[in-house]
């Protein structure tokens, strides 16, 4: 049953934009099948229509619904209540509630109206936007499906396996655009829910009531997918989450995290909800014009033959971006001649999207944004699809990265990240200006999107371009690596500060998480620093300048690394003692350079105690030792511990070649497994490109007979638009009223005469013949002989009297098919009028000569017109004159009028026809050669077969 509005009903106006193409016009008829008439809301309807023939559509669509259906008109206002069909040869968008209508420029083919229209719908409407997607090939209508999700809108394709063509919805499925996949019955009641929904919800919660719920739901992502969205813009995650709510119907965000909690299916979806992929080719033409003209020739000029041009696009989501700069570089190293390698690395979260950017196939809507000359040198048609040639495709690596947590590129050119950072917090994206700062080369350039920035980070980028966002690496105090750690939070935020005192600031910003950390604080005065096993600084005290060098961009935070000249040995092999074996080095004297000269110190190097599973420390202490301990040590024991240091020394190398060496040989051996699986790889990846050549030439093939069968089927299509012509002309001409119908009696067509019998018009095709009374006067039963054609197959056949004096020949047969099939019946109306009157006529004729003929007296048959049928004998004797003068005339006009009597008028046409005969009308009067004569009249009115007076006997008595 069609759905009705309930008492939720939206009461925001929304517009509901249906596409389809092949297919769909069954699949338009089986929703509105299903819609009331008062939703509230309003459709409209894009097709793919032959531009050269009129539409019948709205015609077709008006029997399956009760709502007005109109042909949109330029201009034309939208309301509720109503369906609008896009017109041929048309392309319509919306703009402020009205249809708007345009010539379309692009060749047949390249035509994507129901993209066109969706997108403004999405544009116009907003949140209050909807878009459906139905049967069709091809790719149309995914674009605008994701543009009205984008806008907060709900978007439905019809469940592939139900629709005659899948390809649109297909494609707005794999694009996960589509949040809703149904069959077009269900799609009605759905829609109309969606919409309460989203009328219902007018004010967005503030986020602080919010805010557990969405801590919850992070979390859950966090443990589903390893990735942190806690940083990313509160606004953008509380309306992907709201969206998710919609379309499962959930108005609480606490009853949601519990359904993501118990639903791990959601937490994917909500994961691939929040990862917001929207690029598209040369997206924002301009700035790729400024790329092409001004930044690139610049940074490739005067580059060798062997230079390897790098780039990383990071947030690449389905690769279009990759490719247009590819598709730039290939440009410029023809135009300039200049055969130079590129390495384009092209990285996203999205797995799935990064799928989608691997197989380079794109739909044809990118005709849109891809001139035809590009089109043409850098990608091939395949299936009404692009594909990016393979010179192009090699030019670009896909990975999946996360670019925040994993560690960047290097040795980069350029970085392209465009409309990532819009979605992320100051926080994050203070870690990342840092991040592409380190990946450049030194004069290379960042390329941001126009609603982008490097916010605060101006030391590090000089400007190029600002309308559109480029920026050159500049050469700062502040080394990449610092900058790094100060955007990640590291110890060290100031590359020139010595150690101590970063680690001091690093101390106040971070509170330790462990009472071990503050040990040496608490316990030791002189200097100290807290390390991991590997040596990398967690915290220091005291003064460590003098036994420490300043981290520069060569050098992490690591003790060992920034131990100055004849510490770093010493402390390397305690280090190796207190982590490999647990052995603990107290105070012993090593002599080091420092400031200038060289001074003696203690150093201890001891584990520290921890709770089981937590990170193992080790204590690194720093003691002076005064000169005249020094000599007198060395006093004691000079040689004996000189011999005795050498030995040590000597060793420490010798482990320390040896671990190498063994770190080397399984290197060699990891390197060796990889390489023969990289063979067999390629060897693998050999024989499934010669499979892929194969199918190539097979798919070629199958086009081209495709090509051949579809031209058939036009050529078929054409024969039968003529028959349907020469039908339809045959049906028009013939005068026999004709009707159609089903095997429940349904009005299937009728023709124009059939108007006589039955009161029909043209919307009541598909109602029931029940409904209509025929116009006749006796034995009008037509529908039960109709049922007992239908069941006993034998044809029925009845003469009809219509409109008081017309007959019809009516007949009933069985509607029989091609293949011996009864699917209905037939009714036929003849128009036998003429042959009945003239039956009629012939037997009173018959009649009036048999009673004249046998009477004596004159005698005169009349019709009703008073006409002269015939006369006895008698009578042209009487009168003397002759049937052919007497025959066909009215009878007034005989003679010279003598019969022209009023009062004889008055009792043949007036006293006649109610009394049905007179008597003794006595009429006196001077005819011609007989002279004058007293005639005594008297009529009788005969009643034919027809029901109506057809003859008037008139006998005479005559006296001179």
């Amino acid at each position: 049953m069609p759905i009705k509005k309930t008492d939720d009903a939206a009461t925001v106006f929304h517009i509901v934009g249906i596409g389809a193409s092949a297919g769909g016009l069954e699949a338009f008829k089986q929703f509105f099948l299903h819609t009331a008439a008062d939703t509230g809301m309003a459709f409209v309807l894009v097709s793919h229509l032959d531009p050269d023939r009129d539409s019948l559509l709205a015609d077709i669509l008006q029997r399956s619904t009760i709502m007005p259906v109109a042909e949109a008109l330029d201009q034309m206002p939208v309301e509720p209540n109503r369906v609008y069909v896009i017109p041929p040869n048309r392309e319509m968008v919306i703009a402020q509630g009205r249809l708007q209508l345009s010539v379309p420029l692009e060749p047949r083919g390249q035509r994507m109206a129901v993209d066109k229209f969706l997108g403004s719908l999405a544009e116009d409407r907003k949140k209050s936007a909807i878009g459906i997607v139905l049967s069709g090939s091809g790719t149309d209508g995914t674009l605008g499906l994701q543009a009205i999700q984008d806008q907060g809108g709900v978007t439905f394709a019809q469940q592939p396996d139900t629709a005659e063509f899948d390809g649109m919805p297909s494609s707005a499925i794999q694009a996960g655009c589509a949040t809703h996949i149904l069959p077009v019955d269900k799609m009605p009641e759905a829609v109309l829910a969606c919409a309460g929904t989203l009328a219902s919800q007018t004010e967005t919660p503030a986020f602080s009531t919010m805010k557990s719920g969405i801590r919850a739901i992070l979390k859950q992502l966090l443990d589903f997918t390893g990735h942190d969205f806690s940083l990313y813009k509160k606004s953008t995650i509380v309306r992907r989450i709201e969206r998710r709510m919609h379309q499962l119907h959930i108005e609480d965000i606490e009853v949601y995290a519990h359904y993501i909690e118990e639903n791990p299916d959601e937490s994917r979806n909500l994961f691939k909800e929040l990862l917001i992929n929207v690029t598209g080719f040369f997206r924002d033409a301009e700035a790729f014009a400024v790329l092409r003209n001004d930044i690139l020739p610049k940074m490739c000029r005067d580059k060798a033959d062997d230079y390897v041009f790098r780039v990383w696009v990071a947030g690449c989501a389905t690769g279009e971006e990759a490719y247009t700069i590819a598709i730039l570089l290939r440009e410029l190293m023809e135009k300039t001649h200049q055969p130079f390698k590129t390495q384009i690395y092209s990285t996203d979260l999205d797995d799935s999207a990064i799928a989608v950017a691997r197989q380079g196939i794109y739909p044809p809507s990118i005709a849109q944004d891809v001139a035809q000359e590009r089109l043409q040198r850098f990608f091939t048609r395949e299936d009404a699809r692009y594909r990016v040639k393979k010179d192009i495709r090699e030019m670009v690596v896909f990975a999946t990265q996360n670019v925040i947590k994993d560690p960047p590129f290097t040795r980069i050119d350029l970085i392209s990240c465009r409309n990532l950072l819009i979605y992320l917090t100051a926080e994050l994206q203070n870690r990342l200006i840092p991040k592409f700062h380190y990946a450049l080369n030194p004069g290379g350039v960042l390329f941001l999107s126009p609603s982008e920035s490097i916010g605060n980070h101006t030391e590090l980028f000089s400007s190029i371009h600002r309308k559109w966002k480029f920026y050159r690496v500049s050469h700062s105090n502040l080394s990449s690596r610092a900058a790094m750690a100060r955007g990640m939070h590291r110890p060290a935020e100031s590359g020139g500060k010595p150690p101590e005192q970063a680690m001091k600031k690093a101390s106040r910003t971070k509170p330790l998480q462990h009472a071990n950390y503050w040990t040496p604080v608490q316990c030791f005065a002189q200097a100290s620093v807290t390390a991991n096993l590997q040596g990398d600084i967690i915290c220091s005290h005291g003064e460590t300048g003098r036994y420490l060098h300043p981290a520069s961009e060569h050098t992490k935070l690591n003790v060992i690394e920034m131990a100055r000249e004849g510490l770093e040995l010493e402390l390397r092999s305690a280090f190796h003692a207190a982590a490999g074996e647990g052995i603990a080095t107290l105070n012993r004297e090593v002599r080091i350079e420092s400031y200038g000269g060289s001074t003696s110190l203690s150093l201890s190097v001891k584990p520290l105690p921890c709770p089981v599973g937590a990170q193992r420390l080790l204590l690194v202490s720093f003691h002076d030792v005064t000169d005249t301990a020094v000599k007198l040590g060395r006093e004691r024991s000079a040689k004996p511990g000189r011999i005795e240091e050498l030995e040590r020394d000597l060793a420490y190398l010798k482990e320390c070649h040896q671990t190498t060496v063994e770190e080397l040989q399984v290197s060699n051996e990891e390197l060796k497994s990889t390489n023969e699986e990289l063979q067999s790889t390629n060897e693998e990846l050999q024989s499934t490109n010669e499979e892929l050549e194969t199918s190539t030439d097979e798919l070629h093939l199958a086009n081209e007979e495709l090509i051949t069968v579809n031209s058939e089927l036009h050529s078929k299509i054409e024969q039968l638009e003529r028959m349907q012509n020469d039908m339809k002309n045959l049906l028009d001409n013939i005068s026999v009223g004709i009707i159609f119908l089903d095997r429940r009696l349904m009005i299937r067509s009728f023709t124009q005469e059939a108007v006589r019998i039955y009161p029909l018009i043209a919307t009541d095709v598909g109602r029931p013949l029940n409904d209509f009374k025929p116009v006749v006067e006796e034995g009008g039963e037509l529908l039960p002989a109709a049922r007992s054609v239908l069941e006993s197959l034998m044809p029925y056949e009845r003469e009809l009297k219509i409109n008081g004096n017309a007959w019809v020949l009516a007949r009933i047969q069985p509607y029989r098919m091609l293949d011996n099939v009864i699917d209905g019946i037939v009714l036929t109306f003849t128009d036998i009028t003429a042959r009945i009157n003239a039956v009629a006529a012939q037997e009173a004729l018959n009649l009036a000569e048999g009673i004249v003929n046998t009477v004596r007296e004159p005698l005169v048959v009349l019709d009703s017109t008073m006409k002269v049928v015939t006369a006895s004998r008698s009578f042209y004797q009487e009168f003397q004159v002759t049937a052919e003068e007497t025959a066909g005339s009215l009878i007034f006009d005989l003679g010279c009028r003598q019969w022209d009597h009023p009062a004889l008028h008055e009792l043949l046409e007036k006293i006649l026809p109610d009394d049905r005969g007179f008597e003794g009308f006595v009429l006196k009067q001077d005819f011609p050669v007989i002279g004058h004569r007293r005639i005594v009249l008297n009529a009788r009115q005969f009643i034919g077969k027809a029901g109506e007076p057809q003859l008037i006997l008139l006998s005479m008595e005559v006296d001179a």
